[in-house]
């Protein structure tokens, strides 16, 4: 033996690599075709069911179509308040913690958005202050050559 080499690169007859290529081809259509006759077997089934249901379906379908729309109704309603309830109590504890100065995440975008519209609103005020003391400057003016006259 190669006193050099690893053991597992030493060569024992034939070609090792050539036998791994072959163990891993044989594992991997062994498989294969495993799973194609087990696609063959579920296919085979489902068209054997969808053909001895066909007649019982067709004979229930007046009772069957209204019944399962009703169930696809009752089953989104009840999703829908799940989802509307779970909604509320989340933003009842967001607002609790918001409230009781926890700091919730989004709570600053709250605050900036607040600051900004209470800018804003100061603004609006003393622009509407500026133009009343204007509006009632050019009353005054418009009536004083009036009474002068």
């Amino acid at each position: 033996m190669d006193q050099r080499k690893p053991m597992s690169q030493v060569h024992h007859g034939g070609s090792p690599q050539n036998s791994h290529q072959t163990v891993k081809f044989l594992a991997a259509a062994t498989f294969g075709a495993a799973l194609v006759a087990l696609a063959g077997l579920t296919l085979t089934g489902t068209v054997l069911a969808v053909v001895l249901a066909t007649p019982v379906l067709v004979l229930f379908s007046p009772i069957l179509v209204p019944a399962g729309i009703m169930l696809f109704l009752v089953t989104a309603g009840f999703l829908f308040s799940g989802t509307c309830g779970v909604a509320a109590i989340s933003l009842l504890s967001w607002i609790y913690n918001y409230v009781s100065g926890k700091h919730p995440p989004g709570s600053d975008h709250l605050d900036y958005a607040r600051s900004r519209i209470a800018n804003k609103a100061r603004d609006m005020k003393e622009r509407a202050q500026e133009y009343g003391n204007y509006v009632q400057q050019k009353a005054t003016e418009v009536a004083q050559p009036q009474t002068q006259a």
